[in-house]
């Protein structure tokens, strides 16, 4: 492990799911065990999921609170991440109890969620525009991810891959950021580079759609210094049935000069 690796802490859902932020005795012992866990890591950041299920109303916003004036993070950040609830959408009073406990309010910039305020740490989840995590951005949307990380006036960044493959995609990201530029993700281009992509997992027989559904979100490299999603090039197929990855690239060949 590189000497300057830092952890950041998920805390049980107990805490939020169960308990809701009560200040009972599950949660104190529940997060009592999870600064445990952020001491032996030496982690700076716990962070926290709100389930949609938990109604941001004036009774969870004041067990909230409640449960922040009663306990002491000493030197512990918290990141409380909002599901399906836009920061122009939260309430005044919630927003008001997250910067006086100077919480990060995380957010995903892969989908263009910025926090509804600044803070000296930016803690984003990234999980792209497809169905859950299903996802694999484009070196366009990776830089979008970095501008907009990178153009306030946060002091640390933290960025949580959650793309299906998130360990490529943090690699790819970590590339740029060191060189300006962004690595080929296969050995070759064009159709070859389809192909790599297809021969991973891709069934045959499909139909164009079927084959779209399933390594659509998936990139390939269309050249060198450009990736392109898997479907903008499929796209282009006739409708139809192939039974392998040769007839695949036949019919996509005469669209390619």
């Amino acid at each position: 492990m590189p000497s300057d690796f830092k952890f950041a802490v998920r805390a049980h859902q107990s805490i939020t799911h169960r308990y809701k932020f009560q200040a009972v005795n599950g949660t104190f012992e529940t997060l009592e065990r999870m600064k445990q866990i952020c001491r032996v890591l030496n982690a700076e950041v716990l962070h926290l999921q709100v389930p949609s299920s938990l109604k941001l109303n004036e009774t969870s916003i004041n067990n909230l609170r409640s449960l922040l004036s009663s306990v002491s993070l000493q030197t512990l950040r918290l990141a409380l991440e909002i599901r399906e609830v836009r920061s122009s959408q939260l309430p005044s009073e919630l927003l008001k109890t997250m910067q006086d406990y100077s919480i990060v309010h995380c957010t995903d910039l892969s989908k263009g969620e910025m926090p509804a305020y600044e803070s000296d740490i930016l803690y984003t989840r990234l999980f792209g525009r497809g169905k859950h995590n299903v996802y694999q951005p484009t070196d366009g949307e990776l830089s979008e991810i970095d501008n907009r990380a990178s153009g306030g006036k946060s002091e640390k960044i933290v960025m949580s891959f959650h793309f299906v493959k998130m360990y490529k995609d943090a690699a790819r990201l970590k590339t740029y950021k060191q060189t300006g530029k962004f690595p080929m993700i296969t050995r070759s281009t064009g159709l070859a580079s389809l192909g790599e992509v297809l021969g991973e997992d891709a069934r045959f027989p499909s139909t164009k759609q079927e084959l779209i559904r399933s390594q659509g979100w998936k990139i390939l490299d269309l050249t060198e210094t450009e990736r392109i999603h898997v479907g903008d090039l499929l796209e282009k197929l006739p409708e139809g049935s192939y039974n392998n990855l040769g007839e695949v690239a036949d019919r996509l060949k005469p669209m390619m000069r």
